[in-house]
């Protein structure tokens, strides 16, 4: 059994992504060939967004986002707590200082109550301007936007929406990728929707950060001439390879990829619901399930659970052993666990069980079943 099966996925796809490929290769059309458009029209309409401008990464994407906004020195961003390090890393890469906040246990998401509070923090404290807040889509659930869009407004920050996790999650239909001033993606092959290597996007309705955003990504070249550059960029291109390959992967993920793992996650939940905390869905949302992951009562327990299931040959992952706060690159910080107590009690209980769109329900039969008689 795998955690995310990719082969399985490759095989029932396999004629429509070699042909794909191998177009590229005749074509000989490496750097943003017309694959790379064709799959920015597409995922920009999917989302609802007017623009779409993928990028070598996610980090990219997030950075690339800041950059538009010209973060820097002195500014305050504001991400999650539990997430992986892009979410505050491309912030302190520009010189601003990331502002961690804690979660809601039940979804793992950004708390709204607690981004309010840090925010007068920064404000009472007077060190640093307010400048952004960066919600992450985790585990494939959009965040709370409804409680966190006001806050922003109220206190005029920017938000950039974290939908690395996200993508194909919805709320009342509004798809994750259209929430906020901006939004960003991840292609890594384990996301949702998941190329052969690095990718990403960015989502805007703007039309003039959407050119910026096509400079900045090849060295913040001119529109008319690319030795004429007339910002500071990176070198951050989706190569036509993986646009190739991503174009079929889209494809079967709005055609079925999604259903099924909303299948699988009722699979699950339907069988461990009365033994442990099983993944919250709030009201209105749909989730593209990045992660399956559910609650042990304790650290040992989870552990022992994880063995125990490596034991029979099933995967499980810990996303994550440690908050954003607890890391060493953030030391001097020194943010303590008293701060983060929903990311600190995450981080002892957390695992994530196998998901992906192709999981029998015997497969899923056969994890739940080894979880319940430890």
């Amino acid at each position: 059994m795998q955690f995310r099966d990719l082969v399985v996925q490759y095989k029932a796809m396999k004629q429509d992504i070699d042909k794909g490929i191998w177009d590229v290769i005749n074509s000989s059309a490496f750097i943003l060939g017309k694959p790379v458009t064709e799959l920015e029209d597409k995922l920009a309409e999917y989302v609802g967004r007017k623009h779409c401008i993928t990028c070598g990464n996610g980090t990219d994407a997030l950075q690339l986002s800041l950059m538009i906004w010209g973060v820097g020195s002195g500014d305050a961003v504001f991400t999650s707590d539990f997430t992986y390090f892009a979410s505050a890393g491309t912030s302190s890469i520009l010189g601003a200082t990331p502002i961690l906040v804690d979660i809601d246990l039940a979804t793992f998401n950004m708390n709204p109550i607690a981004l309010e509070t840090a925010i007068k923090r920064v404000l009472l404290e007077g060190k640093l301007i307010p400048k952004v807040v960066i919600p992450v889509d985790l585990f494939g659930q959009p965040a709370d936007y409804d409680k966190i869009l006001p806050i922003a407004e109220k206190y005029g920050l920017k938000v950039l929406e974290d939908a690395a996790q996200g993508f194909g999650g919805s709320i009342r239909g509004k798809m994750a990728g259209s929430f906020g001033d901006l939004s960003i993606t991840s292609f890594f092959p384990a996301k949702p929707l998941g190329c052969y290597g690095d990718g990403g996007a960015v989502f805007t309705d703007d039309d003039e950060i959407n050119t910026r955003l096509r400079s900045l990504r090849a060295q913040g070249k001119s529109t008319t001439d690319k030795y004429d550059n007339r910002e500071i960029g990176m070198n951050s291109r989706l190569d036509t390879l993986q646009a190739a390959i991503l174009i079929p992967k889209f494809k079967a993920f709005v055609d079925y990829e999604r259903k099924a793992v909303n299948n699988a996650a009722t699979w699950y939940t339907d069988r461990l619901k009365d033994r442990f905390v099983t993944p919250t869905v709030l009201d209105g949302f749909y989730s593209s399930w990045a992660q399956y992951t559910i609650l042990l009562d304790n650290k040992d327990q989870r552990d022992a659970m994880q063995a125990n299931l490596k034991l029979k040959g099933i995967p499980s992952m810990i996303y994550y052993p440690r908050g954003l706060h607890q890391q060493e690159a953030y030391a001097w910080m020194g943010l303590s666990d008293t701060m983060y107590p929903k990311t600190v009690e995450a981080t002892k209980r957390v695992l994530s069980l196998p998901m992906h769109p192709y999981l029998t329900e015997d497969m899923v039969e056969q994890v739940c079943k080894e979880l319940l008689t430890v």
